[in-house]
């Protein structure tokens, strides 16, 4: 298969999607296993290094950047005006930003001021998420499924009412510690999909705002930027999307102007360079940092990124084997489903007091552990899926 017979979609991007997501899961449940090898966890805030656990968030933030192109353009080619398209970008990044916002809260909540046990609220909101988002069939009446989204909104106002987080002494209601780990998927998409969207899609304009986020990551962890720009913050996780966005714009060019066979050569060049420039910029901005959202941590993950694509294109879409990934397909085409999932797992655990038995606590023990319930979780969504039973924000 030729480069320029891609489809539209690429299902390098969902077998791209579908890896992260597993390693996602893989690497939250290792990080409670005990006596693993240090360069599978996180590095700690405080310190310059990177760690494999480190480099899996920003993949995802690059996955849905390159992701991003497609999904409007869709939308453009259906012939949606630019006032639906852009209620369209808002209340994606609203859903993933209200639902990031529950889940940094569920962090500091306090159980010996609230009555309800804080697996059954976990569990509650979770599933007020699936009646608000939930992919409903076209079968389904309105009038069922205004009912079941306005019972999935009830139940979370009614969780955020009884919440208590803090001490005992001074406890407090709900309130942004930080936006979580959807939050800053929804804030970055919104801002990014506004840039794709007022720019068109026009390359050379989408390079230009890469270059400011780029710059303003660089000036914040400098000094030579003082201020906490809203919805932009340090711009690392905007850098991060808009790159996969540039990356998926330039794909499309070379392939329309036939000139595809120079995708390899441009996309691992690019790659490389961007790893020696975190390498390069590394002692001058704070070292590499996932916690602290560093230049270099961003350049370095973001090269790693498009190597792993490019590699991904290669298996994928040129040489058709993405069979060999069937197993976890379900991470890549129901991801917020997938991801969410796990809340639902650990809140059971947690209710049932369940433990698993020391040996699989304990290094090559609990991250075989790990990989098992990163497959059972992708193996439910699956079913779930096959149900119909799938977020769609």
């Amino acid at each position: 298969m030729q480069i320029n017979q891609f489809p539209k979609r690429l299902q390098s991007i969902d077998v791209f999607r579908a890896i992260t997501m597993l390693l996602m899961i893989f690497v939250n449940d290792a990080s409670s296993v005990k006596e693993i090898p240090v360069w599978i966890d996180h590095v700690a805030g405080n310190e310059d290094g990177l760690g494999f656990a480190d480099t899996v968030f920003p993949a995802f933030l690059f996955i849905a950047g390159l992701s991003l192109p497609f999904a409007i353009r869709n939308r453009i080619d259906k012939g949606h005006a630019f006032v639906n398209i852009l209620f369209y970008i808002s209340t994606r990044a609203f859903a993933l930003v209200v639902m990031g916002f529950f889940h940094v809260n569920s962090e500091n909540y306090n159980e010996a001021v609230v009555v309800l046990p804080k697996p059954v609220w976990m569990i509650t909101i979770t599933g007020a998420f699936f009646l608000i988002w939930l992919d409903y069939g076209p079968l389904m009446t309105k009038v069922k499924k205004y009912n079941l989204i306005a019972g999935g909104v009830i139940l979370l106002i009614a969780m955020a009412i009884i919440y208590k987080g803090g001490s005992v002494e001074e406890s407090t209601g709900m309130k942004p510690y930080w936006w979580g780990i959807l939050g800053i998927i929804g804030w970055a998409y919104f801002v990014c999909a506004l840039i794709f969207l007022t720019t068109k899609g026009r390359l050379y304009l989408l390079v230009v705002a890469y270059a400011a986020a780029i710059f303003i990551n660089v000036a914040y962890h400098t000094g030579l930027l003082k201020l906490n720009l809203p919805l932009i913050g340090d711009a690392s996780s905007i850098s991060l999307m808009l790159g996969g966005t540039v990356l998926s714009v330039l794909y499309g060019k070379l392939v329309s102007n036939n000139k595809d066979r120079f995708l390899w050569a441009v996309f691992i060049g690019i790659g490389v360079m961007m790893i020696l420039a975190g390498l390069i910029i590394r002692p001058y901005a704070e070292g590499i940092s996932k916690i602290r959202a560093t230049p270099a941590w961003v350049f370095i993950c973001t090269g790693i990124s498009i190597l792993f694509f490019t590699a991904t294109i290669w298996l994928i879409d040129v040489k058709g084997k993405q069979n060999w990934f069937s197993l976890i397909r379900p991470a890549g085409t129901s991801t917020l489903t997938c991801y969410l999932v796990p809340y639902f797992l650990y809140s059971v655990y947690t209710l049932l007091h369940f433990s698993y038995p020391p040996f699989l606590n304990y290094g090559m023990g609990g991250l075989v552990r790990s990989f098992v319930i990163a497959f059972l979780v992708i193996l439910l969504t699956g079913f779930l899926e096959k149900k119909r039973l799938r977020l769609k924000v």
